[in-house]
């Protein structure tokens, strides 16, 4: 069992920034890391992946002003978010599943763990 621990979320205005992070109940190295969020009244979509230590993959809503990275020594996984837009505002989700588990990492059904979200609201 892996626990997920989200926090960083917040209110800023259009074209702020937030960095959001992750922690791990337990070692992660080899789990693939991935950034989910739900808008009120949508379904869970893909933002960003960690995956085999070092790939990133990006929705093409968030390309160019997402970062994600990880610090395998603190178990924790960043989401820095640049330049928000009013579009961004849902809950943020962390999800983890090992490596080996993955073949579609930007499917949500493909993880097995999630964290319990952290909201964050961007006004225009």
């Amino acid at each position: 069992q892996v626990q997920l621990v989200e926090s960083g979320g917040g209110l800023v205005q259009a074209g702020g920034s937030l960095r959001l992070s992750c922690t791990a109940s337990r070692t992660f190295g080899t789990y693939t890391m991935g950034w989910f969020r739900q808008a009120p009244g949508k379904e869970r979509e893909f933002v960003a992946v960690n995956w085999r230590g070092r790939m990133a993959t990006y929705a093409d809503s968030v390309k160019g002003r997402f970062t994600i990275s990880r610090d395998n020594t603190r178990n924790t996984v960043y989401l820095q978010m640049s330049s928000l837009k009013p579009e961004d505002t849902a809950v943020y989700y962390c999800a983890a599943s090992p490596d080996s588990r993955i073949t579609v990492v930007t499917s949500p059904s493909e993880y097995d763990y999630w964290g319990q979200g952290t909201q964050v609201t961007v006004s225009s």
